[in-house]
């Protein structure tokens, strides 16, 4: 973002102790207007954010599938058959190092008795876990040399969301709708989608704004007949419009006496967004309007795999309105995390989110939506080549995948690479850093321009480092 941009914002917020004090008084927005003071609201950012790119976007959207609690790697898209020469072995004297930072005693490697086999033109590795997503092999750009800081689920989720091993910055999410602003002024910017009613261990924060106004902050959206809770009050139209024009005037008179507490603001516009709403989500949610054959392509009517195949159809749905970011959470509360049975842990997953993320490419892909729609595939961190429990793998933030698709992403090719067996990244490594930085290129944003002043210093998504991965784009 330009400083001519920032130093507006400041502005409108006033000096740094000031924008600090609106951090203080957070929890009054969340508690306000039965719920609709937490929603995104979409409106002001267009006035308030940058809403223009720094360079021209490939993607107008991110849709981010995120497997919370870890999928091992190695028994999904980086195969390793010295890891099966050498099972029941220690782990080689020179990966000493890695043994101390995890604390590991030395447990013998496990062999990964996956069947894998090349896909597409490309000729992409995948394991016979995924056997719908292999057949999107040639949109695929797997990451294969990520690396992450934390070792434990609550510290890598956030830093994988926020940037940060610690709870207080802004996610990914409220950076994207900060920077661009919305498409739909009737919908929330930035979603987020659960698969179950437990949440993703840190909770709100990982959708949350940190130091930024609460505008920005994603809509939670829990599984249920009511995914926004409160959205309907049961009154007329027009008995609700004499309600919020009394409520505006009202707060408005309360704002003006303080002019630094955005979350007023934010309330006002609040209740304005949630009357908008209960025309466009009702119908955005109403999965009733699908055909048969989509329902059937995505497996809504199959019990392991209905929840992501509800959430994958609402992200098209979503995008296809104009909503900014979509992030799916597949396992909520780690429900990836295979310390043990990793055999059963991972089928269950693995068919639980094969067949709707491989229908959700399709669907994009025939409706025209994929060129203009990032992609995301990954966990917090991936698994170790040593056994755990016997049966199990443990966290591994050295070394594992992600992928992207759509958006000018060259698919059926593979960057980076891990050692032997996939412990570390060796070839090419891409720190957390590096992957946010490349999903704000993809969106036409610098990451180093898109600031936020907060405490006398230019915040920024990526604590003023990594770069854009380019050859995913190559």
């Amino acid at each position: 973002m330009s400083t001519r941009k920032t130093d507006a914002l400041r502005n409108r917020f006033g000096q740094c102790d000031q924008v600090e004090s609106l951090r203080t008084r957070r929890e009054f927005l969340a508690r306000a207007g039965g719920g609709f003071g937490a929603l995104a609201l979409s409106q002001l950012l267009r006035g308030e954010a940058a809403a223009v790119p720094h360079f021209p976007a490939r993607a107008k959207s991110v849709i981010y599938l995120f497997m919370e609690g870890g999928p091992s790697h190695i028994d999904l898209f980086d195969p390793k058959p010295q890891l099966n020469y050498l099972a029941g072995q220690e782990l080689p004297e020179s990966f000493g190092k890695i043994i101390t930072a995890m604390g590991e005693q030395r447990s013998p490697l496990l062999a990964s008795p996956r069947t894998w086999m090349q896909h597409g033109q490309g000729g992409l590795w995948i394991s016979d876990w995924l056997p719908h997503i292999a057949r999107h092999a040639d949109d695929l750009c797997v990451l294969r040399s990520c690396q992450a800081d934390g070792l434990n689920h609550v510290s890598s989720v956030c830093q994988m969301n926020t940037g940060s091993l610690f709870a207080g910055r802004p996610s990914l999410g409220s950076w994207v709708t900060y920077g661009l602003g919305t498409e739909n002024d009737n919908l929330p910017a930035f979603m987020v989608l659960l698969d179950e009613k437990q949440r993703p261990h840190g909770g709100s924060r990982n959708w949350g704004t940190g130091f930024m106004p609460a505008t920005y902050q994603g809509v939670e959206i829990v599984p249920g007949e009511e995914s926004i809770p409160n959205l309907q009050s049961g009154d007329s139209a027009a008995s609700q419009r004499q309600k919020l024009d009394l409520l505006k005037e009202l707060n408005r008179k309360h704002a003006a006496e303080r002019p630094y507490q955005s979350e007023l603001e934010a309330r006002i516009n609040a209740y304005e967004m949630a009357f908008r709403m209960q025309s466009e989500a009702p119908a955005a949610f109403d999965l009733g309007q699908e055909s048969e054959a989509t329902k059937t392509m995505y497996g809504l009517e199959d019990k392991a795999t209905h929840a992501m195949a509800r959430n994958c159809i609402l992200a098209r749905r979503l995008v296809e309105r104009g909503v900014r970011f979509v992030q799916l959470y597949s396992g909520s509360g780690s429900k990836w995390d295979s310390h043990a049975k990793i055999e059963e842990n991972h089928s269950r997953m693995c068919r639980s989110m094969d067949q709707p993320v491989a229908a959700l490419l399709a669907d994009l892909k025939t409706r025209g939506l994929l060129d203009e729609t990032l992609v995301v595939w990954g966990g917090e961190f991936g698994r170790t080549p040593m056994s755990e429990k016997g049966n199990g793998r443990d966290h591994n933030p050295f070394g594992f995948t992600i992928w992207f698709a759509g958006a000018g992403v060259r698919g059926g090719q593979t960057v980076g690479s891990t050692d032997e067996l996939g412990l570390r990244a060796e070839e090419d490594p891409a720190h957390v850093r590096d992957i946010h930085a490349t999903i704000l290129y993809a969106l036409g944003l610098n990451h180093m321009d898109l600031t936020f002043a907060n405490n006398g210093r230019r915040e920024n998504l990526t604590i003023n480092e990594g770069a854009p991965i380019m050859k995913i784009f190559g």
